[in-house]
């Protein structure tokens, strides 16, 4: 026997075969329609009878397996069931012909057979006849199971009566030896009068017998009849039918302890058939507890009452007995090269058994032995069939990683070199099915959890080959999702110069087939679920970005609490806190404006060994519409963290939720969510965008100062002025935003000085500006303000001292003088022209304040909010004038004194000084004179 069957469990014993065979031409499909009817019938209750009758169907079976039927009678075809079409009366002398052709091929073995004639209508079709059903359609066949039914019972008949005959064989010395196909030369010339010789015939016919037993239901018979066969047949070392002898003892034994079966198959054999065990009790009362003696055998004839056979064993083997008996049996096999067939579907039965008694270590050995069981020259074909049940199997009995090696090896046998026409789908199917016991998925998500699991290079070497299968397959799509899923999930264990091969091989895939975040369905229903590049680059933190201050949007204070009308009534509520805590951790307290740019940054680096360019990088946002401007970049290679801005701008109001972003490397289009990323950092990603708002921009008729005391400033001027000097500043607004300016306010802030200021520092007249608004868009107003710097410049350290050359003290007075060491010796013994005396009147005074332009329009107004705008004037004063002396003249009336001023000039430039009732001085630089007052 050269054709294993696989899928072969120890109740198959038990059973009867059936072939059901097209004859002439029948669509495939009908006839599997027709097979699957026939074959749901595996079962049927013998009327007038408690036992049951099991029946295995197959629709292709080789004749030369066939000839095994005396050794193992349920590998012998005794039934057959023929499928035709016959459209015309015509047709039918030959269709007969053929299915009595079709007959001869298990002729020798057939019990009975049945025709199903499809099509045929009319006087042959009304023929009443026992082997032929006639049928209009292939739709039109209600009676069909039981038509099958009927067919069982005529096969049980001339079973029931085989075994009748072959139990009461009385024929003594003429007794026939079974033998199979490869012994038939071996016992030519043998002496057939030998006691050994009948001795072997008698234990062959008894365990014939107890094959018969076991189809017909006889079970508690068949185990008696095992176990004689098996003390006849090892008195004379006939190994071979021993082995058989003890398979059929291990298969009835399994059939009464697993009434359920071992093939696994759900609804394959129903339990309450314990059926068979019961049938047999009540058929032989007492037979459960019957022991045989090996001794009480007869030498010439097999006694047909085995219930008054005493021995010593007990008939049904335990399950630990099975398993020690099905390697003996296997042992025995394992002497004749010509029985690797018997001995591998005798291995499989056993770790069928083995798995179901959760014994898994004792499965593999029997798996293992299998696996080295040489069966000559097997077809392509046939290897693969071998290598996927040695996979099934391993799987059944919980070796995975095995499971999928042998699955594999069925894989790659699918296209070995010998096959013309190398099967590329069913090798990837294959490969796809190994995904598991290898620790692998197909979803990219299963490798965020924490560590990685399985061993990385034979993960890399299957994803591999599923990208080279995809590719055969004609399937670029695949490939390049399969090569993506390598590059993502085992980034880590690729070499810098795999990291090269991979990429440069994913260019050249996508060059022709762009990868996108679709999901693509296979056609046995596998979806293979998107791999977005979360690791080229690698994101270590997300960050919102506030506005700049001249944008950042303001609420009108007394409309604060207009959102709150929804909120808790009370002050601090503890199951508020817990409800909102999320949207809260999340959320941003600053806000973005409709219409205006708005940015967000990722720190990121590059984990190749070479620059990585991304392109089309931008946000994934919902809430509110948002138009996302996308970015490329290029990092260099092994970059350390790198900021990346990107932007966009929201077109509606409302709260928006930053959920990722979206990339383009190497021609794969990635959607990375922030919630998929691995140890990310985040300030939330939730901000508020508040309705559109005008923008201004600010210029003044002053170049901008570089000196910003505060980063809140959109500008800032500086300018120099003497004391007591004032200038005109002209600032222009320009409205650079699409809403319109409605409302602008003006207000200023002298920054914190100690120095004594007179009078107002900025002034100004805003009525002329606001007569212009509305400002519509593009369009301008400038307003003038006025800059004044008086200071004073006394009260420094040292410069006030008693003038008393008269004897007079002069303290208190609103005098400013130099320090005293200017003075002595006095200015006129001095020359005041000198550098030093110069740097002693130069003392440089700052003032700084902040105009803040309030304004608002649009939308935003109508929900209260308003925008600033903060210019900031810095003014370095510069002291102009020095009164260094102050000396009293004797009084000439009671009315008036007269007061003596050493006047200085400590500017570079020249100045008149006026005073009322005087005429005017001039003083230039750097000079001193006295004048009265």
């Amino acid at each position: 026997m050269s054709v294993p069957d696989y899928m072969q469990c120890a109740e198959d014993h038990q059973t009867v075969l059936v072939v059901v065979q097209p004859m002439g031409i029948v669509p495939e499909d009908q006839f599997f329609r027709i097979y699957k009817r026939i074959s749901s019938v595996s079962q049927v209750s013998i009327r007038d009878s408690q036992r049951v009758l099991f029946i295995r169907y197959r629709h292709h079976y080789p004749p030369e397996n066939n000839e095994w039927g005396d050794f193992q009678t349920h590998r012998k075809v005794v039934g057959l069931i023929s499928v035709t079409s016959c459209n015309t009366a015509k047709e039918w002398p030959q269709t007969s012909d053929r299915f009595h052709g079709q007959k001869e091929v298990f002729g020798s073995t057939l019990y009975d057979s049945r025709l199903l004639v499809f099509g045929l209508q009319g006087e042959v079709a009304e023929q009443q006849r026992t082997d032929v059903a006639f049928y209009p359609s292939y739709d039109d066949c209600p009676d069909v199971e039981k038509r099958v039914e009927d067919f069982v019972e005529s096969i049980f008949i001339v079973l029931e009566s085989k075994r009748l005959d072959r139990a009461t064989d009385k024929s003594g010395d003429k007794l026939q030896l079974l033998c199979v196909p490869f012994e038939k030369k071996d016992f030519v010339g043998l002496d057939t009068d030998s006691r050994h010789y009948k001795k072997r015939c008698q234990g062959r016919m008894r365990k014939h017998v107890g094959d018969l037993c076991l189809q017909a239901g006889m079970l508690q018979d068949a185990l008696v009849h095992y176990h004689m066969a098996v003390e006849l047949l090892r008195s004379v070392n006939d190994f071979l039918w021993l082995g058989a002898a003890l398979e059929g003892l291990c298969s009835a034994s399994v059939i009464f302890h697993y009434p359920g079966g071992t093939s696994g198959k759900s609804g394959a054999r129903k339990p309450g058939v314990s059926s068979a065990a019961d049938a047999g009790k009540r058929h032989r009362p007492g037979a459960q507890e019957v022991l045989i003696d090996p001794g009480a055998l007869t030498t010439n004839a097999i006694s047909a009452d085995t219930s008054t056979e005493i021995g010593r064993a007990k008939n049904c083997l335990s399950q630990e007995d099975i398993i020690e008996k099905y390697k003996e049996a296997i042992s025995n096999y394992g002497k004749y090269k010509s029985a690797g067939v018997i001995e591998l579907e005798a291995c499989i039965k056993a770790v069928r058994v083995l798995a179901i008694q959760k014994r898994a270590m004792e499965a593999s050995e029997f798996l293992q032995n299998a696996v080295y069981i040489n069966l000559g020259q097997l077809s392509e074909e046939e290897k693969i069939q071998r290598y996927s049940v040695l996979s099934e199997l391993y799987e059944l009995i919980g070796f995975h990683r095995k499971s999928a090696f042998f699955k594999r090896v069925a894989a790659m046998q699918c296209v070995a070199p010998t096959i013309p026409e190398p099967g590329w789908k069913a090798c990837y199917k294959l490969l796809l099915e190994t995904l598991p016991g290898y620790s692998l998925s197909l979803d990219p998500k299963d490798f965020s959890k924490g560590t990685h699991r399985g061993w990385a290079a034979v993960q890399l070497r299957l994803l591999h080959e599923l990208v080279y299968a995809s590719r055969r397959m004609g399937n670029p799509g695949l490939s390049v999702r399969h090569l993506s899923f390598l590059l993502q999930t085992m980034l880590d264990f690729l070499s810098d110069q795999e990291k090269k091969e991979v990429t440069q091989s994913l260019e050249n895939y996508t060059s022709k087939c762009p990868g996108g975040m679709e999901v693509i369905s296979l056609p046995d229903g596998l979806k293979l679920p998107p791999v977005p590049f979360t690791k080229l680059p690698i994101v270590r933190s997300v960050s919102l970005l506030n506005l700049p201050a001249s944008l950042r949007p303001h609420k009108v204070k007394g409309l604060l609490g207009q959102g709150m009308s929804s909120a808790s009534p009370f002050i601090y509520s503890p199951i508020t806190m817990h409800s909102r805590g999320d949207e809260r951790s999340k959320k941003i307290d600053f806000q973005w404006v409709q219409g205006d740019v708005c940015e967000v940054q990722l720190m990121v680096y590059n984990p190749m060994p070479f620059e990585l360019r991304v392109e089309n990088m931008g946000l994934l946002t919902s809430g509110v519409d948002f138009e996302s401007l996308p970015a490329a970049l290029s990092l260099p290679a092994e970059s350390g963290l790198y900021p990346v801005t990107l932007v966009g701008v929201p077109r509606t109001a409302g709260n928006i939720t930053i959920n990722g972003y979206h990339t383009s490397v190497f021609g794969v289009s990635s959607d990375c969510l922030l919630e998929g990323l691995v140890g990310v950092k985040s300030s939330g990603c939730m901000v508020e965008v508040v309705p559109s708002l005008p923008r201004l921009q600010l210029c003044t008729s002053l170049p901008r100062s570089a000196h910003l005391s505060s980063e809140d400033l959109s500008t800032s001027v500086s300018l120099q002025l003497f004391n007591g000097e004032t200038q005109q500043l002209t600032i222009t607004l320009e409205n650079i935003g699409t809403e319109m300016l409605n409302t602008l306010e003006l207000t200023s802030k002298t920054l914190s000085t100690k120095e004594k200021l007179f009078g107002e520092f900025l002034t100004w007249d805003l009525q002329d500006a606001l007569s212009h608004l509305p400002l519509k868009s593009g369009q301008s107003v400038s307003i003038p303000v006025n800059i004044s710097a008086k200071l004073d410049f006394s009260g420094q350290e040292n410069l006030l001292h008693d003038l008393n050359d008269d004897g007079i003290s002069v303290t208190g007075l609103p005098v400013s003088s130099p320090l005293r060491q200017v003075l002595k010796p006095r200015a006129e013994n001095k020359p005041v022209g000198t550098d030093a005396s110069k740097n002693e009147f130069n003392h440089v005074k700052t003032l700084e304040a902040v105009l803040t332009f309030k304004y608002s329009g649009g939308a935003g107004e109508v929900e209260g909010y308003y925008r600033e705008l903060s210019l900031g004037v810095r003014v370095d004063v510069e002291p102009s004038v020095f009164f260094t002396r102050v000396s009293t003249l004797p009084a000439t009336s009671t009315r008036q004194c007269h007061l003596l001023l050493d006047v200085f000039n400590s500017t570079e430039h020249e100045l008149t000084l006026s005073a009322k009732n005087n005429q005017d001085l001039v003083l230039h630089a750097s000079e001193c004179q006295r004048c009265c007052g």
